[in-house]
């Protein structure tokens, strides 16, 4: 049985990584088609991976939720002509848009590993895969460096929110009211990691000895 709050967050999830897939399929200029796949890709990609590891139906054939979620976003964002916006704007938008994501579907991997009765591990992984899977889909059909690879504290967000929503369920605390107050929390880190350029260490370059 889904949670609520389950929907909630994967919708606002679904919503935020559409215009994320949106941003990036106009800043490389795709044409409309390009852009709406790029979004759809971006929205449910994460999603998808994540039913099939577990050997459920994703929810996107089953459920027009997410669909609408994905068509009423771009219809939005078409009308008020965001692309069109300062780039600096859209830029402080895209890193928002795709942070709420991140969290939301942290979040909502994580409940449905827990009604799965998955380990600390499981809630982890499906937590990893709901959030980035959208993002890497995005990132590498337009030939651009998946943000997991370099960006700071993006994968580490999922993975510390799955930790913290998994503790409080076995504390009893699972509610809706501590949910929201995870999301929260997990979306300010996320933005400040970024604005503040926090990253976990990097390899140094190393001369190969000969």
């Amino acid at each position: 049985m889904q949670l609520p709050e389950f929907n909630s967050l994967y919708l606002i999830g679904t919503a935020s990584f559409t215009i994320s897939g949106y941003l990036i399929g106009a800043e490389k200029r795709f044409d409309v088609l390009g852009i709406v796949i790029l979004a759809l890709l971006t929205a449910i990609g994460g999603g998808m991976i994540r039913d099939v590891l577990v050997t459920q139906i994703p929810r996107v054939f089953i459920d027009t939720g997410p669909f609408l979620t994905i068509f009423i976003t771009l219809a939005l964002a078409w009308l008020i002509k965001l692309h069109r916006r300062q780039r600096g704007l859209l830029r402080k938008l895209f890193i928002v848009a795709d942070s709420i994501g991140l969290v939301a579907f942290s979040i909502a991997g994580a409940q449905l590993a827990m009604t799965l009765d998955l380990n600390l591990f499981g809630v982890c992984v499906l937590a990893f895969v709901t959030a980035v899977g959208g993002g890497l889909v995005r990132d590498m059909m337009v030939n651009d460096v998946p943000f997991i690879l370099h960006e700071d504290f993006y994968g580490t967000v999922a993975i510390l929110v799955a930790i913290l929503l998994y503790f409080l369920r076995q504390l009893g605390l699972d509610t809706a009211a501590w949910t929201w107050v995870l999301f929260v929390f997990g979306l300010i880190l996320r933005l400040v990691a970024h604005w503040r350029d926090l990253s976990l260490p990097k390899v140094d370059d190393v001369t190969p000895r000969t």
